[in-house]
């Protein structure tokens, strides 16, 4: 059942205090990626949407480039399996539409390849690894979610 929260898509400023601790712990504690590539340039570019529970902490975080790339999603241990990643990539896919894109991309890591084709996503290529974590690259086409043909 999916649990009540809120997104805010937010400037990097605003989401670093919210969005870099969720990413320090998903990413470099629990999946090993190396401190200096989880961090980059293009964090400053991008749109940040950050999840919040009931009392308002941050269990959550994604985001979307200017040329349409979603990443750097995370969910909280904790709470995951409620909806929480699910809701994230709506807010994402919506905020891409509000900025006029046509198509979205991303690099799933292949165990999550699965949750992203249930939104329609389709892979695009071969496994490949980033960060020595197996990831297949996906798209997905926005004109079949806003409703132009």
């Amino acid at each position: 059942m999916p649990v009540d929260c809120t997104i805010r898509i937010l400037s990097w400023p605003d989401a670093l205090p919210l969005a870099r601790p969720i990413r320090y712990e998903v990413f470099v504690v629990e999946q090993g990626v190396p401190v200096d590539i989880e961090w980059d340039e293009w964090d400053e570019r991008g749109d940040h949407a950050v999840a919040f529970d009931r009392e308002g902490a941050a269990v959550g975080t994604a985001r979307l480039l200017p040329d349409g790339r979603v990443g750097r999603m995370a969910v909280l241990r904790e709470w995951r399996r409620h909806g929480i990643g699910a809701a994230l990539l709506e807010a994402m896919l919506a905020q891409a539409i509000y900025r006029g894109m046509t198509q979205v991309t991303l690099h799933a890591q292949t165990h999550a390849a699965g949750f992203y084709r249930r939104f329609g996503f389709s892979e695009q290529g071969a496994e490949f690894s980033e960060a020595g974590i197996p990831h297949v690259p996906m798209t997905l086409e926005l004109d079949r979610l806003s409703g132009s043909a």
